[in-house]
């Protein structure tokens, strides 16, 4: 977990006004984002924005009519046909401003609803293109964090933006009004909210630049929260007594965040009621300009009604518009997070002209001199490592923790590539083939393994998901597997939902887990099968057992076994034995045990245990 910073490092991620206005530079593209989720939603809010934009001021302009229309039919008398007329038209305007913005919250929250579903697939779907070592970076984590909380947080940047141009329409309309009478009273309105709108500008940077700096931090609170309350870390939670332990750091991490934010927020509500406060008392100031007018006989009572009113609205509708531009400000910068990682790209990629893995491998894999080492690594992971893997070759990797072996099989199936040397399929570039085809042909079980919480059916069906409806092959598969013994013995059987997360899921022991993402690589049915350690939850017999059938099932096929059990790997056709990421021998059983290396030595050793 990362320890805690020194807050200091805060002013170095402050944004500046500068950002602000840059991050606008956003707007565009997520607008587009907008439109291309459902043009027809998108336009129809604007429509009925700017139908009720208009309202305001005609509703306070018949309110002037009906003040004035009363006032002359006390003085004069007279019919009141007028001034019904112009009090239906009043409530008619209202009903319609009523129904309007009903109609622009029903559309705003679909657009909202379909704007983060889309993200959200988006994200997801870029994501699935990066490189692996990305996932591997406690920067890029923290990237992929700030713009997933994009695809939810980011929606009502949607509402505000389009409030923004309603209410900027408004202000146009009442604005024409008002300095219809008296232009003094605009200028009031800009030294009422000007000032209040800098300050509100400022803190909402503070904490834009607050919530950034302390993403590391946020995670490793969400990392306690995991940690403290899941069914995965229960039993050790309890057996070490880990509780004080977690709930006395997360007080503390939480706790720090707590009195930094308390201080910024403080500060933001002192100056706030100071601003509010000098707001207040430029609206009064206007008010009796407007009531000496009125006294003075300059304009009429229903006139001082509708002055009054427009100046309120203006001076509200100003703060709102001045206030949601700086929202709308943050929002871009967190927007500019989505963006950026949208931005990344993978670095292995298809090239120009890549051709289709072929239909049926003739010669087989060769590394020529390949070394690698992970990113922001000096250490070689494998290092000068040349070898040859024949087609329908059964090869075994062996080696200590930490030898290579993982690595070596992540560069066959081109999750990574080479920092020097080659790899070669059929005597070209593994780099020349298709990704797609290149993944579609190789069929990796990794001994750390994902537990879907799915059903039986589909735990099997993500090794080839377009045969999800293909029932036999499913079957066969976990025939193959072994863990048709066990689907047999669920309640719902293949239909029966596994894990913990959900109501009704049944948990499986770590064999029986093993048994079941083994049937995904017969499911994957592929002509490279890479068996990583899959079996470490099996016992000596089952796991023999199962690698028995393994190579009997696979006759023809290319595969690479790695185990630290000798009796496995003695099935296997040809040898390597990995040691610091260099070959330090390789051969048959027979010619490794003959050669008395290290292989014969740590064979003898493993053989002693069973004797």
């Amino acid at each position: 977990m990362p320890s805690s910073r020194s807050r200091g490092q805060q002013d170095d991620a402050e944004t500046s006004w500068r950002d602000q206005l840059s991050a606008l530079r956003n707007l565009p593209p997520f607008f587009r984002l907008i439109y291309r989720t459902s043009p027809s939603l998108t336009v129809t809010n604007v429509l009925l924005r700017l139908v009720q934009s208009a309202l305001p001021a005609a509703k306070l302009y018949v309110g002037k009519l009906i003040i004035d229309e009363v006032i002359r039919i006390l003085d004069a008398g007279g019919d009141t046909t007028y001034l019904w007329e112009l009090v239906a038209l009043e409530l008619a305007l209202f009903l319609a401003s009523d129904l309007l913005n009903r109609g622009i919250n029903l559309v705003d929250s679909l657009l909202a609803d379909l704007y983060t579903n889309q993200t959200s697939v988006d994200l997801m779907r870029h994501a699935a293109t990066l490189d692996l070592y990305h996932f591997e970076d406690a920067e890029f984590y923290d990237k992929m964090e700030r713009a997933r909380r994009q695809t939810t947080s980011r929606s009502t940047l949607i509402s505000q933006l389009l409030a923004q141009f309603q209410s900027t329409v408004t202000l146009v309309v009442l604005g024409v009004s008002v300095a219809a009478f008296n232009p003094w009273l605009i200028v009031l309105l800009v030294v009422a909210v000007i000032p209040s709108f800098i300050q509100e500008n400022y803190f909402n940077q503070q904490v834009y630049s607050l919530t950034r700096s302390w993403t590391p931090e946020r995670r490793e609170l969400d990392y306690l929260r995991y940690l403290g309350a899941s069914d995965v870390t229960a039993k050790e939670v309890k057996i070490f007594g880990l509780a004080d332990f977690i709930t006395t750091r997360f007080h503390k991490l939480s706790m720090q965040y707590y009195h930094v934010n308390r201080k910024l927020s403080i500060k933001r509500a002192s100056w706030g009621a100071f601003f509010s406060a000098v707001s207040a008392l430029t609206y009064y100031g206007a008010y009796v300009l407007i009531i000496f007018q009125t006294i003075n006989g300059v304009i009429t009572v229903g006139s001082l009604t509708f002055l009054s009113g427009a100046f309120r609205q203006m001076q509200q509708g100003l703060q709102t518009v001045l206030s949601r531009f700086s929202t709308i400000g943050e929002n871009a910068l967190y927007l500019q997070d989505l963006f950026d990682f949208f931005a990344i790209r993978p670095n292995i990629a298809d090239r120009p002209g890549s051709i289709p893995f072929p239909t049926q491998l003739r010669i087989g894999w060769e590394f020529q001199d390949v070394s690698f080492k992970y990113p922001n690594s000096d250490t070689y992971a494998i290092r000068n490592l040349t070898f040859k893997l024949p087609a329908g070759q059964k090869l075994a990797l062996v080696g200590e923790n930490g030898a290579g072996k993982t690595t070596l099989v992540k560069l066959l199936a081109r999750l990574y590539e080479p920092t020097e040397g080659r790899i070669l399929l059929d005597g070209r570039d593994l780099r020349e083939y298709e990704l797609s085809t290149l993944r579609d042909n190789v069929g990796v079980i990794f001994q750390d393994f994902f537990r879907y919480q799915l059903t039986a059916r589909e735990n099997i069906v993500v090794g080839r998901v377009e045969e999800g409806e293909n029932t036999e092959r499913i079957q066969d598969s976990a025939r193959k597997s072994l863990a048709e013994a066990v689907i047999n013995d669920l309640a719902g059987g293949y239909d029966q939902l596994l894990g913990r997360r959900f109501a009704g899921a049944v948990d499986l022991s770590g064999g029986q887990w093993q048994k079941i993402a083994l049937a995904r690589a017969y499911m994957r049915d592929a002509q490279l099968l890479i068996l990583d350690e899959p079996t470490s939850a099996l016992d000596a017999r089952a796991e023999y057992e199962v690698f028995q059938r393994f190579t009997a099932l696979i006759e023809g096929k290319t595969a690479v076994l790695i185990s630290h059990r000798f009796s496995t790997v003695r099935m296997a056709d040809h040898i390597l034995f990995l040691e610091y990421g260099g070959l330090l021998e390789e051969g048959s059983h027979e010619e490794l045990l003959a050669l008395g290396g290290r292989y014969a030595e740590l064979f003898e050793l493993q053989a002693a245990g069973y004797r």
